[in-house]
């Protein structure tokens, strides 16, 4: 089995004020326990980044050294991929946003989703319920 997981399980288990703080973590540690493919995509990476260590957003943003280390702890895992865009992305893109208008805040989701479809993968943890909207996608909510 694999899996993936979104920007905001990563955000939640950085943010020790977030009352989804503690199961967000059990959830990142179960996942860094293996055995099973944990895929870790580019566009969630970067998303985290720019959240995580934003003034703006988080009351107690991480410095970047700590939240690039985070990421690096995870892709240092033996079990943890993170794969990116081929030459026929765009196909999956297509495909995957056919069923219905993506614009707005939904394209960086339908992203993942083609991303998750082009490598095989159907489950993310994730709270944002607009994955369920992209077909062959199934969305685990860790909370």
């Amino acid at each position: 089995m694999s899996v993936t997981v979104d920007a905001n399980l990563l955000l939640y288990a950085s943010d020790r004020a977030s009352r989804f703080y503690d199961p967000a973590t059990v959830t990142l540690r179960r996942l860094a326990q293996g055995p099973g493919l944990v895929y870790l995509f580019w566009p969630v990476i970067m998303a985290y980044l720019r959240i995580a260590t934003h003034s703006a957003i988080f009351d107690s943003p991480l410095a970047p050294d700590e939240a690039t280390g985070n990421i690096d702890s995870l892709l240092r895992l033996p079990h943890v991929r993170s794969p990116s865009e081929d030459e026929i992305f765009w196909t999956t893109y297509m495909d995957v946003t056919a069923p219905g208008p993506v614009r707005g805040n939904l394209v960086p989701d339908a992203h993942i989703a083609a991303l998750m479809r082009r490598h095989g993968v159907r489950d993310i943890f994730s709270l944002d319920r607009d994955f369920r909207r992209f077909e062959g996608t199934r969305t685990l909510d860790p909370l």
